[in-house]
């Protein structure tokens, strides 16, 4: 009888943040039609009774997606998530599904089993994800999604950058790239993010949706890599190049396959003379950028993801709506989804200090041996 009764709350808290997320996006246009992107206005979450939100020590667990794609899913995120949990009273399970969608679905019923409220993950792909929400639901747990979307799931949320406005940024900032800029003709190639990840889904509607119109731009390839995995995009650009050996730039997801791109582009001798893009603001990715070798990196904090869905969540188990400012609409059912997204911030030489400053990326782990004096020429403090 009592999980009934919490499951009703919980459905009823799930409808009010749809029916709050529907209200506010006509009063803006910041709805899509796209699975992972809203209307690329940034937004946060606040407390309806504008205190300071406390979550009576209630259980939420959180399940990151894997340690390899990103250092972000490392620490970064955690640190973060942990810290926004400390300060609003709740009690949180944050854990690692190390890659392994088996393993997520195994932690999920673990935490599902010692009792938490909500339940918020980054889904390894959209079918496990789906499935690990349905029976979560099924149990009367609010669902959360953070940071990738999941097709077809039953998340009552969705937390997260605006995919699409990250794709975007990426695309103008690879114009704006010293080796291409101002050139009349330009090849190039895409080394996309994992097929079965909504992000990476959204990054290159983005990015295409600018380069297909930069006059005298031509596409030569364009692959998408399963898994994110950095040395299948090294193989995969290798080919690329030995097939295009003309182009100029490269379109790559994130920073680590980025890495990997710019690895075979060394053993060529076009490091730096071919633009490279990336994401995540990693400490490798900083360091290609102070050598020259990387052109820019795309920078989400954490703390921009992390305070709004802790914050959310922290209101939806004490009954209150989450403030939402976006939706998304779930392309496998035509639902539109209650959204809190952010906007990115494209990392340069010319900014490359501030993640590092603002402690996002580690200094220890960027300004070390020959890069100590290029960091403060950058201006790390």
């Amino acid at each position: 009888m009592r999980k009934r009764a919490i499951g009703i709350i919980v459905i009823g808290v799930a409808a009010a943040i749809t029916m709050s997320a529907c209200s506010s996006s006509k009063k803006s246009s910041g709805s899509s039609s796209s699975s992972a992107a809203g209307g690329g206005a940034s937004a946060s979450s606040s407390s309806s009774s504008g205190g300071k939100l406390d979550g009576k020590g209630a259980k939420v667990g959180i399940i990151l997606p894997d340690t390899k794609s990103s250092q972000r899913w490392v620490t970064s995120d955690p640190d973060a998530l942990k810290a926004d949990c400390q300060k609003n009273n709740l009690s949180c399970d944050i854990q690692n599904a190390q890659g392994s969608a088996a393993t997520m679905k195994t932690i999920a019923e673990s935490m599902e089993s010692e009792g938490v409220k909500v339940l918020m993950i980054v889904n390894l792909d959209n079918a496990s994800g789906a499935a690990i929400e349905s029976e979560a639901a099924s149990k009367g747990i609010t669902t959360v999604d953070y940071d990738r979307y999941t097709e077809g799931g039953s998340a009552a949320l969705y937390v997260s950058f605006d995919g699409v406005a990250v794709g975007k940024a990426q695309g103008q900032a690879l114009t704006q790239c010293s080796q291409v800029k101002g050139q009349s003709a330009v090849q190039y190639v895409d080394v996309n993010g994992s097929p079965t990840d909504s992000n990476a889904a959204a990054f290159k509607q983005g990015y295409d949706s600018v380069l297909s119109t930069q006059q005298g731009w031509t596409k030569d390839d364009d692959q998408s890599i399963a898994n994110w995995d950095n040395p299948t995009a090294g193989t995969t650009f290798s080919s690329m190049l030995a097939a295009h050996p003309q182009l100029t730039a490269v379109m790559v997801a994130n920073d680590g396959m980025a890495n990997a791109v710019i690895g075979v582009l060394q053993n060529q001798h076009l490091n730096g003379k071919v633009a490279v893009s990336g994401q995540d603001a990693t400490a490798q990715g900083l360091q290609h950028i102070l050598d020259g070798d990387q052109c820019f990196t795309i920078y989400k904090p954490s703390t921009e993801e992390a305070a709004p869905a802790i914050d959310a969540i922290t209101q939806i188990v004490n009954g209150q709506l989450p403030k939402t400012t976006a939706t998304v609409k779930d392309t496998t059912n035509g639902k539109s989804i209650p959204a809190i997204l952010a906007a990115p911030v494209a990392i340069t030489t010319a900014n490359v200090a501030q993640p590092i400053n603002d402690g996002y990326t580690p200094k220890d782990q960027v300004c070390t041996g020959a890069y100590a004096a290029k960091c403060t020429s950058a201006g790390v403090k």
